[in-house]
């Protein structure tokens, strides 16, 4: 009886091993090449940015409902209506003067105003007290409307 001493399945499992390789590259290299040129990344739906509730800074700042103005309102400029602005809140600096204001103007959401900013087209913020925002056509001119907050309860 004769033994063969030379066993194939050493080589068979290393093509087998080779041939897969080559098998998982093609595929690999198929699919990599058949995908759409722009990619394949999902898009990511984004939510829009959440609007601050303008009662509740006001009330943060230290109004409490909406303020008018306590001074006529200035002559209309070329034949357009003055906007109507309500105060909602003061930070006003002790001795400075400087702080901001939170206006609405013309029923819009109130947003904060610096001292020396536009608020409306003929409407500068010029100066703050503690519960007073006064405005005028110009930073360092005279006042023609001033605001209040409402008196506390």
């Amino acid at each position: 009886m004769v033994i063969s001493t030379h066993k194939p399945w050493g080589l068979r499992l290393g093509t087998l091993a080779l041939w897969a390789a080559t098998a998982a590259s093609v595929g690999y290299w198929g699919l990599r090449l058949s995908a759409p040129v722009g990619g394949s990344v999902p898009a990511v739906a984004t939510l829009a940015p959440a609007l601050p509730d303008s009662a509740a800074i006001g009330r943060l700042l230290g109004g409490g409902a909406l303020a008018s103005a306590t001074t006529a309102a200035p002559a209309p400029v070329g034949g357009t209506a003055t906007a109507q602005l309500a105060l909602l809140g003061v930070l006003a600096g002790q001795h400075s003067g400087a702080g901001a204001a939170l206006i609405a103007v013309d029923k819009q959401p109130a947003k904060p105003f610096r001292v020396g900013a536009q608020v409306t087209e003929q409407l500068v913020l010029q100066s703050l007290a503690p519960r007073q925002a006064r405005l005028g056509a110009t930073p360092d001119g005279p006042s023609s409307l001033t605001l209040e907050l409402p008196a506390r309860r």
